[in-house]
């Protein structure tokens, strides 16, 4: 059950692997099961959602804008994120493909793939580089998160 919470954790706009990567190595950990199987695990399953998200976007999203409770919370959303989304325009004219990649990479609230995608989509970049970027910040964020993971656990491990 632990596992599965933890692939619903990562498939969420939220919480994404930041969340469902710590709970995925606790369960491999307490049922001995290779970390590294569940950190591949988690890092495709997010990096499958970048199309999954870029479908919704491409193909439901202006039908669901007919629907007050999800137009009030896109448009609530949009004007909340568009800072990020100025702060990022300004850095890909200058960076590009790596400004997406370290956008996606570093493990903090508003950034990952759904938020990537967002950035992407809303400003009409070029999707296939766009994939791919989003992707590799992907998988930088899950080693990230997988270290942090591994480091804090030994470090409370050292004291109990």
């Amino acid at each position: 059950m632990q596992l599965i919470y933890a692939l619903l954790l990562t498939i969420a706009p939220v919480t994404e692997l930041r969340i469902g990567l710590p709970v995925a190595i606790d369960f491999a950990l307490k049922n001995s099961v290779p970390i590294s199987l569940v950190f591949f695990l988690i890092v495709i399953l997010n990096i499958l959602m970048i199309f999954v998200i870029f479908f919704f976007l491409d193909y439901l999203h202006e039908a669901f804008m007919n629907i007050t409770p999800y137009k009030k919370m896109f448009n609530h959303y949009i004007k909340r994120f568009q800072k990020k989304v100025d702060k990022f325009e300004r850095k890909y004219e200058e960076g590009g493909f790596l400004a997406l990649v370290l956008f996606v990479a570093v493990p903090l609230p508003g950034t990952g793939a759904w938020s990537g995608c967002l950035v992407s989509w809303l400003l009409g970049l070029e999707r296939k580089q766009s994939i791919l970027a989003i992707s590799l910040g992907v998988l930088i964020a899950g080693i990230l998160v997988l270290l942090g993971t591994l480091g804090t656990l030994n470090f409370i491990n050292f004291f109990f």
